[in-house]
């Protein structure tokens, strides 16, 4: 074929696997959304049948040598990182044997619907076998790759290409050194006051005004909607087609606002990639780390933020004019960042959500080395909980049932990017703060367009073009770094509680 034939044969398969990739996504949105109870096993061969029809067409012969004749094209950069990618993609997916691949999507799905009931229900024993399993395969997965000698190093690598377990531990080990003293000096002076965060706030008036925040921020409804679930999520189902979940309570407002806030990110992410990227191996965000970094930026930095209740609180306020009569703008933005050791990650404060995240994140390192038991997990949950926050749950609800992650896919890698993008979100925000002088300014006229302008062209649009440590250096001139990070919080949170 000739060069053009190549690249569009290319391109052709290459859309295959995109679309195959979003109606898998699809299966499982509605599973997380709207699929009846009944339908859970069914969901799950669907699931594991699509898996084996998607690793058939990501590993077939006549593709890999499509690969290995465009590998003498002459390529510019974009296409070749394109072809790299892809290659990467086709040798790690050849090593996995099809019946591995299905039968490991198909486990997910009868956990993950098992799970759905196990939680409310405090029947740990009901996941204890279902978690053994999937430990087992989260081991067999990393053993096909036996070039990573750590299995945690794999799983690293795999949503944060070029990471080592290694260098996460340096990450959380610097955090724990300099963030467990600042907890401790916070919990020691006066708490703002927080009661009227707990009465009653209409869950379809919280929904309304988060989505409409949402959309202040750039989140394009026209290519998206948002949905309820049990453990909020972000979802492409296709090019023009990322969607979002979130949950709402009735006594707390916050946590449906800066759920959606939090999933808006990611989508602004997914919404913001090239439009010639889309349905490519480039198509989509770069690693878990710098996807968080996206989520935790308009979660924290900006949802957070003094500037941010400047210019939203009014809107707040109408929206529950009687539940909010005496509370002042001030009070807001203290109550929304309280510091509390809590059991639950996903309501942490910014202080102590680390903590959460470097407990299940060394629970996963003992399980796949081997030193932890499935049937021991929920002792050592709380055990850890103790050490690293203080808190032992009344029950496993709030304990090993708490996160999705283990009961729907696998153990290993899923934690660290949580925390990688605290610190990314902090050196990113930074970087656009001294190119786009009065951000804050914006940010208080509830104006963010300069903002999601800055991070479309320096984090969105590239995809997949740049490694994760390329794309940090291109946007903020300098690697990974936690100082960026440590500083905003101790700025911050000095100035909150006047230490």
């Amino acid at each position: 074929m000739t060069q053009p034939e190549t690249w569009a044969a290319l391109r052709a398969h290459w859309q295959d696997l995109a679309d195959l990739g979003g109606i898998g996504s699809l299966l499982g949105w509605d599973q997380s959304t709207y699929l009846p109870r009944g339908g859970a096993a069914g969901r799950a061969r669907q699931q594991a049948l699509l898996s084996g029809i998607r690793h058939a067409r990501g590993t077939d012969a006549a593709y890999g040598r499509l690969l290995d004749q465009a590998g003498a094209l002459d390529l510019d950069p974009v296409d070749a990182r394109m072809l790299a990618v892809a290659r990467r993609n086709f040798e790690r997916a050849t090593r996995m044997p099809g019946a591995f691949v299905r039968a490991f999507s198909q486990h997910a799905g009868e956990s993950y619907a098992a799970w759905v009931e196990a939680r409310p229900a405090n029947d740990w024993a009901r996941m204890v076998p279902l978690l053994e399993r999937t430990l087992d395969l989260s081991v067999q997965n990393a053993a096909f790759f036996p070039e990573f000698t750590d299995p945690m190093d794999y799983f690293v690598d795999a949503s944060d290409e070029g990471m080592t377990a290694a260098q996460v531990d340096a990450v959380f080990a610097e955090l724990r050194r300099e963030l467990v003293p600042l907890v401790d000096a916070v919990e020691a002076a006066p708490a703002p006051r927080t009661d009227f965060l707990f009465r009653a706030y209409p869950v379809p008036a919280q929904l309304r005004l988060a989505e409409e925040i949402a959309g202040l921020y750039g989140y394009d409804f026209t290519r998206g909607r948002q949905d309820l679930t049990a453990h909020p999520f972000m979802t492409r189902l296709g090019a023009r087609d990322v969607r979002i979940t979130t949950r709402a309570q009735l006594s707390d407002p916050t946590d449906a606002l800066y759920s959606t806030l939090h999933e808006a990110g990611h989508a602004l992410y997914e919404q913001g990639v090239a439009e010639a990227l889309l349905d490519t191996p480039l198509g989509g965000g770069v690693s878990a780390g710098v996807h968080e970094s996206q989520s935790r930026l308009w979660e924290n930095l900006v949802g957070r933020s003094r500037a941010f209740w400047a210019g939203q609180f009014g809107r707040v306020r109408d929206a529950f004019p009687e539940q909010l009569a005496d509370v002042s703008e001030e009070e807001m933005f203290r109550a929304v960042n309280v510091v509390r050791r809590s059991l639950i990650r996903t309501d942490a404060d910014e202080l102590t959500y680390n903590l959460h995240v470097i407990t299940r994140y060394e629970l996963e390192r003992q399980l796949l080395g081997g030193t932890l038991a499935v049937a021991d997990l929920a002792d050592a949950w709380h055990a850890a909980y103790d050490a690293n926050l203080g808190l032992r749950a009344p029950s496993d609800v709030d304990g090993v049932l708490q996160d999705v992650h283990w009961f729907g896919g696998g153990i290993g890698g899923a934690f660290q990017g949580y925390t990688l993008g605290n610190v990314l979100s902090a050196q990113f925000f930074a970087a656009a703060q001294a190119a786009t002088p009065d951000l804050d300014a914006d940010i208080a006229r509830g104006e963010f367009g300069r903002l999601h302008g800055w991070l479309r062209e320096h984090v969105y649009a590239p995809g997949r073009t740049f490694t994760p440590n390329e794309l940090v250096v291109r946007a903020t001139g300098q690697g990974m770094t936690a100082a960026p990070y440590l500083a905003y919080l101790r700025g911050k949170y000095t100035d909150l509680y006047s230490l």
